[in-house]
């Protein structure tokens, strides 16, 4: 993602607009308070050069303009009161913005394919994801509240300039101003690459970090903590770089506003006192002209800091929407039918499939699974086993050939019916970090306190549960690591059982167990696959001997298919990987009897 091609700004800015204008009402206020506030600011000089002017001792006897001051303190409370309006009344436009782009991103990330979420770089995009969200609110804020604003502020000083004034301060005003926008707008722009360049590196270091803090036991079955703290590192120095660089430029930028504003404001301040001093102006012209500069060139100034902050905003936003341009590979039908059975036969015909399209894994794949059978799939690591399962779930595509659930290809139905009706107990049982109670109730979130109760029991983790101080409130630790295998395995079927789907997958769910928890848990598995269709991925060929049907996958190919006995009786490749589990058996059994 850091290499996709970088968005222009306009394109982001018209992504981000429908989502401010689903409050079109609010935003229209806020704008109407934001004229309101700048019209007030504005009339505030025009007020004081009065009152100065009636003050002028050269003009006569002093009377105090009581109705000039009240009308002075009006305005400016009228301008803060106005702005202050403003900002309650778009703080509902700017956070309901925020939440339903965080929550588009989000829900778009779950429907892309199981391709995307195996390169993504999980560390970096959260990273993405939190800036972008944080980018939205301050451009929200400080574009619709200070460059908006001084915008119509100079229109509104520019118009009184000219009337009240020869042409030349409204000349010099806005020379200044044309000249301070100029440089700021070519400054930043080429500052902005050190800015991405910042964010690149900031991401990189994260996904770093991240991923060594995910995998920390293996960091330290190695004694890597040395080199994990290398490369983070390694990372940061790239980031140090840019950012210095990223410094020194906004000083140059800096100074170089301060050197434009100082020279218009000394050129206006020279031009009305030699006016003051030839009689053409009074004082309070030069009270008006002071004032008016003071309200211009200070959110000015402050202009070059938001239009730069607003410039890294739309880069950090840029890389939050790529990930909203990112295609879903695998896509609904606009006629998708939603599926509805309690019995499922599932046929695979002729499929032919791969992840990349130089290396083909499935060729030709053939078989069907009668409603309420099983089946079991064998070969060898990289045949193409549990390619069947993404297949089943649709997380991709076949190149050729059908996948069918009675009758139907799986393609002209929902994806989220297809999945609903399909659980799986998968070989790793990865759980949220949350309490045993929440990742069984996972299976069916609707599901009640006791319908989760019985889960578990069927699935015999119930008591050892019990046992725990917590009961069902004890977490379970990141990806559930607090759990052993077995124990994870038990909340993976419990979770399936509560879901109490019509097709079941098991795959390799006891390979990484030790033998006592293994047979337990076969038991297990074949309750509750009773009467439910039913794939088995199988490492070990002793816990499928009872299957309806058998087939062994070689590259990708179906080269036999039948009953355990008749696969045996044939002496092909099921006899032979058949034989070879029983000689690694009989070694085994053996190393225990001289160990022991």
């Amino acid at each position: 993602m850091a290499d996709a091609k970088p968005r222009n700004d306009w394109n982001t800015l018209t992504t981000l607009f429908p989502y401010l204008w689903r409050y079109k009402n609010r935003v229209l206020l806020a704008l109407s308070l934001l004229i309101a506030a700048k019209f007030a600011n504005v009339a505030v000089p025009l007020v004081l050069k009065d009152i100065v002017d009636a003050l002028d001792g050269s003009k006569g006897a002093l009377v105090l303009p009581i109705a000039l001051v009240g009308a002075y303190g009006a305005l400016r409370m009228a301008s803060a009161v106005f702005g202050e309006l403003r900002d309650a009344v778009f703080a509902k436009v700017a956070q309901g913005a925020i939440r339903k782009v965080a929550l588009e991103v989000f829900e778009h990330l779950h429907a892309l394919s199981l391709r995307f979420h195996l390169e993504r770089q999980t560390g970096g995009m959260s990273r993405d994801i939190d800036r972008g969200t944080k980018g939205i609110s301050f451009l929200l804020n400080f574009m619709l509240f200070n460059i908006l604003p001084t915008l119509v502020e100079i229109l509104l000083v520019a118009i009184i300039l000219l009337q009240r004034y020869d042409w030349y301060f409204a000349a010099i005003t806005f020379g200044t101003i044309v000249i301070y926008i100029g440089f700021t707008l070519g400054v930043t722009e080429w500052r902005m690459a050190f800015r991405r360049q910042m964010n690149d590196m900031d991401s990189k270091a994260n996904t770093k970090a991240i991923d060594s803090l995910l995998n920390y036991e293996t960091v330290k079955y190695f004694g890597n903590e040395r080199w994990e703290a290398q490369r983070f590192d390694a990372s940061m120095q790239q980031y140090e770089t840019a950012a210095v660089k990223n410094q020194v430029s906004l000083s140059l930028l800096n100074a170089g506003q301060a050197v434009i504003i100082a020279l218009g404001v000394t050129a206006l301040v020279w031009l009305a006192a030699s006016e003051v001093v030839a009689g053409t102006m009074t004082l309070g012209d030069l009270v008006l002209v002071n004032a008016f500069l003071l309200q211009l060139y200070a959110p000015l100034n402050f202009l070059g800091f938001v239009y730069r902050e607003i410039k890294h905003s739309l880069a950090d936003m840029e890389r939050m929407f790529t990930l909203l341009g990112q295609n879903s590979e695998v896509q609904d039908e606009a006629s998708a039918a939603a599926l509805h059975t309690d019995s499922a036969s599932i046929a695979f015909e002729q499929v032919d499939f791969g992840y990349e399209r130089n290396r083909q894994i499935l060729f030709d794949a053939s078989f069907a699974i009668p409603a309420g059978q099983t089946l079991a799939v064998v070969g060898a690591s990289g045949a193409g086993k549990s390619t069947l399962s993404r297949l089943l779930f649709r997380f991709y595509d076949v190149w050729a050939g059908h996948v069918t659930i009675n009758g139907a290809d799986i393609r002209t139905l929902s994806q989220d019916s297809l999945r609903a009706h399909i659980g799986i107990v998968p070989q790793d049982t990865v759980l949220f970090n949350d309490s045993i109670f929440y990742n069984i109730a996972y299976g069916r979130p609707g599901a009640t306190h006791d319908e989760v109760i019985e889960a578990a029991k069927s699935a015999h983790i119930h008591d050892f549960v019990m046992r725990l101080p917590d009961g069902y409130d004890t977490l379970v630790g990141e990806r559930g690591l607090k759990l052993s295998g077995g124990e994870k395995q038990r909340v993976a079927i419990a979770r399936t059982i509560l879901k109490n789907p019509p097709i079941l997958i098991f795959d390799e769910a006891t390979s990484a167990l030790d033998s006592k928890t293994e047979k337990a848990i076969q038991a297990e598995l074949r309750e509750i696959s009773a009467n439910r269709t039913t794939l088995i991925i199988a490492h070990r060929l002793s816990t499928i001997a009872d299957a309806d049907q058998i087939i062994v996958l070689e590259g990708g190919r179906v080269v036999e298919r039948g009953h355990h006995r008749a696969l045996l009786a044939a002496n092909g490749a099921y006899a032979r990987l058949w034989a070879l589990q029983q000689h690694e058996d009989e070694v085994r059994d053996d190393e225990g009897a001289a160990a022991g």
